[in-house]
């Protein structure tokens, strides 16, 4: 469970059937049945009365800290459009190459535009010394056990980081893609970051994330002769969870593609 969010309702949990079988010894096929496994099964006391009042207090406890959250969110974005700063949660699964991009994207950029970077991390400052290399400023935010950041990390972050009028702001998230797509930071748009050694069935494996999206990135297309992997069925399932998101395909790694990327930016 998550200790900021208190994600992961257990009645929301389902435990599939086991899908292989084993042979008895006359060639029939039955399903395994060891009974000395059978002390491992919970037997919970709670009464369905107290099952309820459970979950009533989970649900009172997630809309207080999402309701917060929003306030604080609010608050952010407020600060953002009076100072014309442009904010983007970047967010992905660990290893997608997001802050490879930033840095790529960063060295492209900052000798036309001010740009700062909130770095989210579980724990470490690697990723925000990364960033520093490139000569942006960079404040890294560890979040212990949270698997996200929230609005009030980020604008804790602001205060120390102060960004200028006029400028980009990078908010690298934690490498995550399910409680990040539950929590507003006050930004003007999510982007997530997909690689391709990923599988194309991510969008349907974790579609809150990329139906609050407005932006999906394809990542390391440099891979593609090298492995198994579908653009079109992607970008389809992407389409299927959120009919409006925009698809880039690029590479941090070779440049192919970051001309589209940066295009976008100057859009927004």
């Amino acid at each position: 469970m998550c200790t900021t969010c208190g994600c992961g309702h257990p009645e929301q949990v389902r435990i599939g059937e086991v899908a292989h079988s084993h042979h008895d010894h006359d060639g029939t096929q039955s399903a395994v049945k060891n009974p000395n496994f059978s002390h491992f099964k919970f037997h919970s006391v709670e009464s369905a009365s107290e099952a309820s009042e459970t979950q009533k207090r989970l649900l009172k406890v997630e809309q207080d800290v999402l309701g917060k959250n929003n306030q604080i969110a609010a608050h952010n974005r407020f600060l953002f459009q009076q100072q014309h700063i442009l904010a983007l949660n970047l967010v992905s699964s660990p290893g997608s190459g997001k802050t490879t991009l930033l840095t790529t994207t960063l060295n492209a950029l900052k000798n036309d535009r001010t740009c700062y970077v909130i770095e989210g991390d579980q724990q470490t400052e690697n990723d925000a010394d990364r960033i520093r290399a490139t000569g942006v400023s960079a404040i890294q935010v560890n979040t212990g056990k949270g698997c996200h950041l929230d609005a009030q990390m980020i604008n804790d972050a602001l205060f120390k980081l102060q960004p200028k009028q006029d400028s980009l702001l990078f908010i690298e998230n934690v490498g995550n893609l399910v409680c990040p797509s539950e929590f507003d930071l006050g930004e003007k748009a999510k982007v997530v970051i997909l690689s391709i050694t990923e599988g194309e069935d991510k969008p349907l494996k974790y579609p809150h994330m990329f139906a609050a999206s407005k932006l999906m990135i394809l990542n390391k297309v440099d891979l593609l002769p090298y492995l198994n992997f579908d653009v079109e069925k992607c970008i389809a399932y992407a389409k299927q969870v959120n009919p409006q998101i925009e698809v880039i395909q690029l590479s941090a790694t070779t440049g192919e593609g970051l001309k589209a990327w940066l295009d976008w930016l100057q859009a927004q």
